[in-house]
């Protein structure tokens, strides 16, 4: 049992790291004129009134985009071009250190830009409530806490809802508190944070939905945030899932499509409603210039928010609009510098025009072992998103003539009996046959099995070979190990040659299946073997709990010249993926290399 365990921080380099993941928030210094809040009430009157107010149509959309604070104050420049797509949410925010500069002193004219500009181009606002002002944090910065005293929160949340209640409707609660945002931070003081926020604003409008949120998948966050007091005082969540959808250029679609349901199990554990509505508020893949890495970056995209709807998500925020660019012209941006559009702009706009503002997920269809295919009752009709989620050879046919629309727009008839070859570029189907619609409508209910169900196993396997050979367990990022032949037979080892001390790890998920939400009592067993005339090696388990990410004892490898089995017992397991993994291999104090040929996870009663 390894409750005792050490509580990890989250590393430099791990699976969301491979792929540089550089997103500020932080608000640039600017120069603002300041203003007492009673020199613009003429303008706050169109926003409290409703003169802005959303419309139907504008608010149940589910495509949304998010812009950081680099390039905020561009948004009359890509508001118009986001709208033109079809865009109809926009997560954006002044800080409130912008808001409210000084005690008493209130600075509206740069969210009036904002909203008003918002409005104008039909576009509703994901509004979060951030960061601290200096004259209200624990150290004059605007990060730290304790906050000096929870009336200046009040204060404020009461002052925006009072002025913009008209407009914005969904006040997202904090940025990313879990992550780098919020020093000192714990659960306690953000469940504080929801819940004065919460009676503060409804207290002014009745309407008004306040998010619960969390950076990456960090599902334990939320459930700590739930018991220390924000139970009852939201009305839907927000992930930032980065590192779920790393997975997917792997074939982890389940793992992301299984975030929907570990969050309504996590509700319901609690007695809350378990219907609630989920939003993904950020998810994003940096691009550079070159076409490869844009051409992956418009597969993420599309892939994201066909899986995130699919799943049972309500709306996804893809960050972000305009990025700002780092090392070789690096970033998220839909848009590049010069504003034209990348291939994933292009891509989101032709989701948007194929799927229309209310797209009704129907069910999956399967092609092969590795084929997926998703129905959406669409704008004009029924549309099949599919690709292949592995490099294994895939097609689809139809009984009767189909239409075949990339994700660049482009489109083409496609004869009966004729194949489509599938690949990990999704494609759109579109006039299907009643037949398909049928198969897919049957499949609704049922989570996507991308090669066996697990639910009901006692225990899954992986081999670990040239290829390797999983039942229910994969390993992640195999690169921080190579392929090592020992008499004709295939085993992994360990690579510590690889950057950032990442060939120390090696890193393991298991299916969302064989460990649902609630599965605690876990046994990892690994088969492991020094190298012929290797001095002493040995390794830690680091697995994901119900207090994150903790690391088990140490074990050294026994010197026997055959295989060794080492087993870890755990009692707090939590294997939601917060970072992308449930468990790994930790040798970063082996003083060697090592051989691992097999992993298995089995279920304790």
């Amino acid at each position: 049992m390894a409750i005792d365990g050490t509580r990890l921080e989250r590393p430099s380099s791990i699976l969301g790291q491979l792929r540089t993941r550089k997103r500020r928030l932080t608000l640039a210094a600017v120069t603002l004129s300041v203003m007492a809040g009673t020199a613009v009430f003429d303008q706050r009157s169109s926003f409290a009134s409703g003169a802005t107010r959303d419309h139907s149509e504008q608010t149940i959309s589910p495509w949304g985009v998010a812009t950081g604070a680099e390039w905020l104050d561009d948004h009359r420049r890509f508001n118009p071009i986001l709208a033109g797509a079809g865009v109809k949410w926009l997560r954006a925010f002044q800080e409130w250190q912008t808001v409210q500069p000084n005690r008493g002193t209130w600075n509206w004219a740069p969210s009036d830009r904002l909203i008003g500009d918002a409005a104008a181009n039909r576009i509703s606002l994901l509004y979060p409530l951030a960061y601290l002002p200096p004259w209200a944090s624990a150290d004059g910065s605007t990060r730290a806490f304790p906050i000096k005293d929870i009336q200046y929160w009040r204060d404020y949340v009461g002052a925006i809802v009072e002025r913009y209640h008209g407009t914005v409707k969904n006040w997202e609660i904090w940025n990313e508190f879990n992550g780098s945002f919020a020093i000192n931070g714990n659960p306690s003081i953000y469940a504080e944070l929801v819940r004065e926020a919460s009676i503060a604003a409804k207290r002014i409008d009745p309407s008004a939905r306040i998010g619960l949120s969390v950076a990456n998948f960090d599902v334990g966050f939320l459930q700590r945030a739930i018991e220390a007091g924000a139970a009852g005082h939201f009305d839907f969540i927000c992930v930032h899932p980065y590192e779920k959808l790393d997975l997917i250029e792997a074939g982890g679609e389940t793992e992301f499509m299984a975030m929907a349901s570990t969050l309504r199990r996590m509700l319901a554990s609690h007695k809350l409603d378990d219907t609630l509505p989920l939003w993904i508020s950020e998810v994003g893949a940096v691009a550079t210039t070159e076409p490869q890495s844009e051409a992956t970056q418009s597969r993420l995209l599309t892939k994201a928010y066909i899986l995130g709807l699919a799943s049972g998500f309500e709306k996804i925020f893809w960050f972000e609009a305009r990025g700002p660019a780092y090392h070789d012209q690096a970033d998220h941006g839909l848009l590049r510098t010069d504003y034209s559009p990348r291939p994933s702009f292009v891509a989101l706009a032709t989701l948007i025009r194929l799927l229309g503002d209310r797209p009704t997920y129907i069910g999956s269809v399967r092609a092969g072992a590795d084929g997926l295919g998703f129905v959406f009752e669409g704008r004009q009709g029924f549309v099949m998103a599919a690709w292949n989620s592995s490099e294994k050879a895939a097609e689809m046919t139809f009984e009767a003539p189909v239409l075949v629309t990339r994700t660049d727009g482009s489109e083409a008839p496609l004869n009966a009996r004729r194949p489509v070859s599938l690949s990990s570029a999704p494609v759109f189907l579109s006039r299907l046959p009643d037949a398909i619609v049928e198969q897919a409508k049957r499949s609704h209910n049922l989570p996507i099995q991308q090669d066996s169900d697990y639910s009901g196993a006692n225990a899954v396997t992986l081999s670990l070979r040239e290829t390797n050979r999983g039942s229910g367990v994969k390993q992640i990022n195999p690169q921080t190990t190579k392929v090592f032949e020992d008499e004709g037979a295939a085993s992994r080892r360990l690579d510590f040659s690889v950057a950032n001390n990442e060939g120390h790890y090696a890193y393991f998920s298991v299916s969302p299946q064989f460990v649902p939400w609630g599965t605690r009592r876990l046994q990892i067993t690994i088969a492991v073997k020094r190298l012929p005339g290797s001095p002493t090696a040995g390794f830690s388990l680091d697995y994901e709990s119900q207090r994150g990410y903790v690391s088990a004892p140490y074990r050294e490898i026994p010197s026997a010249s055959d295989w060794q089995q080492l087993t870890w017992t755990i009692d707090d397991a939590n294997f939601v993926g917060q970072w992308g993994w449930h468990f790994r291999i930790n040798a970063i104090a082996s003083p060697s290399e090592f051989l691992i040929r097999d992993v298995r996870v089995a279920r304790l009663p």
